[in-house]
């Protein structure tokens, strides 16, 4: 990430921080999530909002007459902000986004619903279920399609916030899979309610008090809070695998056995 699209999520995230308890919606996310796909589109649009040699005044107009009927006000604002930045790629805008959309409907969801462990869920489904995951990721299919196998999965039985993520992920993936889309959204938008993930393999449930102990450590280690995704792994003989983003801290049994392995044919 180049300093100038560092600074422009940074100038963004400042934007969305001043909208007022209770002023945005799920409905901004989706505004959002919608303008990303329509500027992503089109290759003129996106280099006319990434030349730095266009002035923020410039963009802006041009954002207001394409989107002015089409978006909330508030989608509108921060869409506004979006562009007027510099961004250091067309893609980067793009992601920038995706970004600010994701953290609205973060903001958005409704007290005691957790969209991080939702989208970790889904993911976990496709990633079982090889059929379904090429259905989602194919590049041949009809948007329509996968967009009606989404609402199947998703509709009633998950947050609206966690399916107006999924529909847009699906709709404008930018070349990469189903479940790195799902694990980066699930990421961002726990960061919004400034926690982490920690994705805690196991040969069995963990117990409540266990796992109240685990989100603990973590929170001494790492200085912040964490939410838990578990994995159910058979295979495993026993302890923990947990990973933080790319750290792996591997407390498994068969570690510890491979490690004696290793030891003793030295």
């Amino acid at each position: 990430m180049g300093s100038a699209t560092r600074e422009a999520v940074a100038s963004s995230k400042r934007a969305l921080a001043s909208f007022a308890s209770g002023t945005l919606s799920v409905s901004s996310a989706e505004d959002l999530f919608q303008a990303g796909r329509v500027i992503g589109e089109s290759v003129q649009l996106r280099s006319f909002l990434t030349d730095p040699s266009n002035l923020p005044e410039e963009k802006k107009a041009f954002v207001d007459a394409l989107f002015g009927r089409e978006l909330g006000a508030e989608a509108l604002s921060l869409l506004t902000v979006l562009v007027q930045a510099n961004w250091s790629t067309s893609d980067d805008l793009l992601a920038g986004i995706e970004e600010i959309a994701l953290r609205v409907a973060a903001i958005t969801t409704p007290a005691g619903v957790s969209v991080e462990n939702e989208l970790f869920e889904f993911g976990t489904i496709v990633s079982s279920n090889a059929e379904l995951e090429l259905a989602l990721n194919s590049t041949v299919g009809s948007q329509a399609a996968k967009l009606g196998l989404v609402n199947a999965l998703l509709s009633g039985k998950a947050a609206e916030q966690t399916v107006v993520i999924v529909r847009h992920l699906v709709h404008q993936p930018r070349g990469r899979r189903i479940a790195e889309l799902l694990s980066n959204a699930a990421s961002i938008v726990a960061d919004q309610s400034n926690l982490s993930i920690a994705t805690v393999t196991s040969a069995a449930t963990i117990t409540s008090e266990h796992l109240t102990r685990l989100q603990n450590g973590l929170a001494r280690r790492y200085g912040r809070q964490f939410t838990i995704n578990q994995v159910i792994d058979p295979g495993l003989l026993g302890g923990l695998r947990v990973q933080v983003g790319d750290e792996v801290i591997d407390g498994s049994i068969e570690k510890r056995i491979n490690e004696l392995r290793l030891q003793l044919a030295g």
